[in-house]
């Protein structure tokens, strides 16, 4: 099984330590890691090379931090640009089904803030739909999410069981 990584992160290389120990654990492991906003700086998609990926994987990890209970601006341009008619869906569109999509991301808040009682009165699942119901929509399978959330306080002890706990989720056969 291919796995790859899709890395939705503005500021990756100065300004998140969580998910760039993650996406390291992740190529410790054999995992392909793609860095798309150093890819598409000026957000000009290649939409037909993404593609291309998009079909030699089998199981699709789109990582990102939660900013504004929802993803930074590239992750939203690039389903755009890339799941398009005809390709990712309609009735020629199959190119995706079949294959696993995963959402792995982090959040600065604690856990139990994403919760119908927590501070923000919403679950991660409930904020997050839309991508599950894009999944669904063009055939792929959904998977359960991986979350590292209270990263504004994270100890490294944490931070190195949440990087163990990611490369066993990556691997992980369902």
């Amino acid at each position: 099984m291919t796995t790859r990584i899709f890395l939705f992160h503005p500021d990756i290389h100065s300004g998140s330590i969580v998910n760039r120990v993650l996406a390291k654990k992740a190529q410790e492991k054999g995992i392909e890691v793609r860095d798309e906003y150093s890819l598409y700086p000026d957000f000009r998609i290649d939409a037909k090379a993404e593609q291309e990926i998009l079909e030699d994987t089998d199981r699709i990890v789109l990582q990102f931090p939660m900013y504004w209970y929802s993803t930074p601006a590239l992750l939203k341009e690039w389903l755009d640009k890339v799941l398009v008619h005809g390709w990712a869906y309609g009735s020629t569109g199959k190119a995706l089904v079949g294959k696993e999509m995963a959402l792995a991301f982090t959040q600065g808040a604690k856990a139990e803030d994403y919760t119908r009682e927590g501070r923000f009165h919403a679950t991660n699942e409930e904020l997050l739909k839309p991508l599950e119901t894009a999944a669904y929509y063009v055939g792929l399978k959904f998977l359960p999410l991986f979350v590292v959330s209270g990263t504004l306080n994270i100890s490294q002890e944490e931070l190195d069981k949440a990087a163990q706990r990611y490369a066993d989720y990556l691997v992980k056969e369902d």
